[in-house]
């Protein structure tokens, strides 16, 4: 549980038309952040996570999004930090989650320019073939090892 940071011209497009400084400069902010809350809660379950014990609640003036409820297992926790963070306009994901079946946390890597999951593979397994296991660990939030982008932030599970 904590704090952990994005990059906030990254990601998916799920705030809107408006920026968050318009959403906090609006005279409907409370709304406009309650609707961008229920649009980041609406993508986390289209990537197959069950989201009836989940609330995401919306801050446009400090641009983070706060995830609480309970995940069944440390990869549904983790992969809901990165379907909230992975948004534009999102710097920070306040994980006050908890966990029913807690294991060993993954590492997080920030996607930079020339990055392929091979090399990911290589710089934390040491082995760029095992490149898979990184993939399977971000799926459904991507689609294919060769659809990556810079400012994403993908888990690094511990090897299998």
């Amino acid at each position: 549980m904590g704090l952990l940071s994005f990059i906030k011209e990254a990601g998916e497009k799920l705030l809107g038309t408006k920026t968050p400084d318009e959403i906090v400069a609006a005279p409907d902010a409370a709304e406009l952040q309650t609707a961008a809350a229920d649009a980041v809660k609406t993508y986390v379950g289209t990537q197959g996570i069950d989201t009836s014990g989940l609330t995401i609640a919306f801050d446009a003036a400090s641009r983070s999004v706060t995830a609480s409820g309970e995940a069944p297992d440390q990869a549904t926790r983790e992969k809901i930090i990165l379907c909230c963070g992975n948004v534009k306009g999102v710097e920070n994901v306040n994980d006050s989650l908890t966990v029913a079946e807690p294991t060993d946390e993954s590492q997080w890597h920030d996607v930079v320019g020339g990055d392929t999951l091979s090399a990911i593979s290589k710089k934390y397994y040491g082995d760029a073939n095992k490149y898979q296991q990184i993939f399977e660990a971000n799926e459904p939030m991507l689609s294919s090892p060769d659809k990556i982008y810079v400012g994403q932030k993908l888990r690094i599970p511990p090897l299998a």
